[in-house]
């Protein structure tokens, strides 16, 4: 008979089964013991035996069945009672975990502990060691979790310097550690070495206490929020960061976790965020590339959507970062530039196509147009490399085509900082864009031809505005300010082909037109500046053309190409040495702005200058800095109470707060006037009524609902009784 498994059967089967077996194991039973008596029989009596043989022969041949069917049914019921308790196991694992860890008492890490520790890793390296700190390590990077998640640890919660001994002694030594149990280089590495010794059994030995200290060090990385202890703790990771290329889930939370930390963090922290990236691009190659280089872009972008002149330097400070990142490697870079261009590309085809508002207002935003100066940057740095540069045609196509998109003067700031895009491409790849005809359309505008009708007005700062108000429009400093700009970048324009020796030429049309407006102009000290740029351009023609007769070339000779090369080093043309000085009363006027207004970054322009100037060297045996660093608030054992900030703080802080919703909401772009001409008044009124009405001060706060408006109250008894005497006259 064939014994059945008692594990696979259901339940009512394991019933019935039973029930069979208790009646089987029974029968056997007593077979077995009827047999025993018959072979006592045919000892005592072997003449009944024979005669039983011969005459009840049945008798005597039912017993070894059914004593073969003991056996099985014993086998049998042993089987039954096994899968039994594997079903129960199975099923009360959970409740046995969960109990265990609320009935056994757990060790309580002490100093003491993690001392004997540390010592028995430096001194002999033992194992065991290894094991329990890195347990402790664990419970620490842990500390504040659910109640769930904290009944798995080994250890219960520790003290304030035990949280500190254990996180700075991990974070520095555990990377050495690692090395040598590997038998790896003491620092550095390649992608190929790791992978080749996943391959051994070392690594299948050792491979959990890498992924241990990791996964641990990643998780107190999404969970602490001080700036210190998150900057130190990435820079202990870097040097670890050659292992992830073992870990696949791990290196894409690293690098997502790593970007986060980028665009929202202060201080230090962007910095270390984008040393940790950088790092691990160079390392790990293309297994982690594109993620960087997708999401640090797309950071950028969320980063970059307002701007106000407190956050002017902070957005050139992470557009900065992206061009270094993307400098690791150019031919990928290339490709994610390619798509990224395109897709501005499309942005702005669609606005020329379908002539809409909101087409409009896709283009005219600060997150494009940030988007168009981190390329430009990107340009300027890598332009002339051969990977880099089939990228600089379409982004200055691009530029070239939102500058004259909405041609009115209310837009003038976004035009010129399109044209400063331009001149910066131009001077680094030394190639020719037409911006000479953006800027001297942008004279011949009324707005800045005629004499203003709204006073002197307040300041304008170019750099931080895409759109002026109308009321900002008819002001002197606003013309002023725009005039100024022109000339400035006009002479830019030239005095990068001023030792060409088609100056004579390219200057000719240029030169008209500023003389047109010098004589149309009724601003004084417009003509002066305008007068100015004619001399020093006619300067510079003279001293191309003095230069000229000395040749003997044709112009398709590329020796044409050398033509100046001495006076170019050397700056010495008139319309370069003119253009240094427009710099200089430039960066005056700039200063000025910022000195009588809000404080320019004042808060994002340090982002840790000191730090970025130690090396990472200085840090490793900074271990002094780093226990004070992992002194944190949400341990037990230390004052949550923090010190309350002065009075003046929290006023700067207010302010500054309002400045930025005053920015965010001067950042909205409204309602687009497509013609600046008096002929087109009529068609643009409606939309300048909308604009008038964006224009409009906000409703006061709560607060100052609840206050009343003062009231002379004997003015209150005054109209009352005139009306009283009124009604008494109409009833007579």
């Amino acid at each position: 008979m064939e014994a059945k498994n008692p594990v696979k059967k259901s339940k009512l089967g394991k019933r019935k089964s039973d029930e069979g077996s208790g009646k089987s194991s029974k029968s056997g039973g007593e077979a077995k013991e009827h047999k025993e008596q018959l072979e006592r029989l045919h000892e005592k009596d072997p003449e009944f035996y024979d005669y039983l043989k011969q005459h009840g022969e049945e008798l005597l041949q039912f017993a070894d069945e059914d004593i073969e069917d003991d056996s099985d049914t014993n086998l049998e019921d042993e089987e039954t009672q096994e899968g039994d308790e594997i079903e129960e196991d199975e099923e009360t694992i959970d409740h046995e975990v969960k109990k265990k860890g609320k009935d056994t008492p757990k060790k309580v890490v002490t100093t003491e502990m993690v001392d004997s520790w540390c010592n028995t890793i430096q001194e002999t390296g033992k194992l065991s060691a290894i094991h329990s700190l890195m347990k402790a390590f664990r419970t620490a990077c842990h500390y504040g979790d659910d109640k769930e998640d904290e009944s798995t640890l080994d250890f219960s919660i520790m003290s304030s310097s035990v949280f500190n001994k254990v996180m700075v002694f991990v974070l520095n030594n555990m990377d050495g550690i690692i090395r040598n149990l590997l038998e790896l280089p003491a620092f550095g590495g390649k992608k190929e070495t790791i992978i080749d010794l996943m391959t051994t059994k070392r690594w299948k030995n050792y491979n959990h206490l890498v992924k241990s200290y990791l996964g641990n060090a990643l998780h107190v990385l999404r969970q602490m929020t001080d700036t210190d202890m998150i900057s130190f703790t990435l820079r202990r990771l870097k040097h670890s960061s050659i292992f992830l290329a073992a870990f696949p889930i791990l290196l894409r939370k690293y690098v997502k976790t790593a970007i986060d930390l980028w665009g929202l963090g202060g201080g230090a922290l962007p910095i270390s965020s984008l040393l940790f990236l950088r790092d691990l691009c160079i390392r790990l190659g293309s297994d982690c590339l594109d993620e960087c280089f997708k999401g640090i872009y797309k950071a950028y972008v969320l980063n970059c959507q307002f701007m106000n002149a407190a956050k002017l330097q902070h957005v050139q400070f992470l557009g900065n970062c992206v061009i270094e990142l993307y400098g690791v490697d150019l031919p990928t870079a290339y490709q994610h530039a390619f798509v990224f261009i395109r897709q501005l590309a499309m942005i702005l085809r669609e606005a020329l196509s379908s002539k809409t508002k909101e087409a409009f207002r896709k283009v005219y935003e600060w997150k494009f147009m940030n988007c168009l100066e981190l390329w430009t940057g990107a340009v300027c740095a890598y332009g002339s490399e051969a990977d880099f540069r089939p990228v600089v045609y379409p982004l200055a196509q691009i530029i070239y085509g939102a500058a004259r998109l909405v041609p009115t003067a209310r837009y003038l700031p976004l035009r010129l900082r399109c044209i400063r895009m331009l001149n910066r491409i131009a001077a680094s790849t030394g190639t020719f864009t037409p911006v000479s005809m953006l800027l001297l359309d942008m004279l011949e505008m009324k707005e800045l031809n005629r004499p203003t009708t709204g006073g002197v007005g307040k300041a304008v700062d170019l750099r931080t505005v895409l759109k002026v108000s109308k009321p900002t429009l008819k002001t002197r400093a606003f013309q002023e300010a725009c005039v100024l700009s022109v000339v400035d970048e006009l002479a830019e324009h030239l005095a990068q082909w001023s030792y060409s020796i088609a100056f004579p030429e390219l200057s000719f049309i240029p030169g008209v037109r500023l003389r047109s407006f010098c004589k149309s102009t009724k601003v004084e000290r417009f003509r002066r500046a305008t007068r100015e740029l004619i001399r020093q351009i006619e300067a510079n023609s003279q001293f191309i053309t003095e230069r000229r007769k000395a040749i003997s070339f044709l112009p398709n000779d590329p020796a044409v190409v050398s033509f100046l090369e001495e006076e170019k080093k050397s700056e010495a043309s008139p319309l370069s040495q003119y253009v240094t000085t427009l710099r200089q009363i430039a960066q005056q006027r700039y200063d000025s702005l910022v000195e009588s207004s809000v404080l320019v970054g004042e808060n994002s322009a340090v982002f840790g200058k000191r730090k970025i100037q130690e090396s990472d060297e200085e840090d490793d045996t900074r271990d002094e800095e780093a226990s004070t660093v992992f002194s944190s608030s949400w341990l037990p054992g230390v004052d949550t109470k923090k010190k309350e900030p002065k009075d003046g703080e929290n006023k700067k802080k207010r302010k500054t707060e309002q400045e930025e919703r005053v920015a965010i909401d001067e950042d909205i772009v409204e309602e687009l006037v497509l013609s600046s001409d008096e002929e087109d008044e009529p068609l643009s009124e409606s939309l300048s009524d909308e604009d008038e009405e964006e224009r409009k001060p906000a409703p006061s706060k709560p607060e100052n609902k609840k206050q009343k408006p003062f009231t002379n109250p004997s003015k209150k008894k005054g109209k009352s009784q005139a009306k009283k005497s009124r009604k008494r006259k109409s009833a007579k």
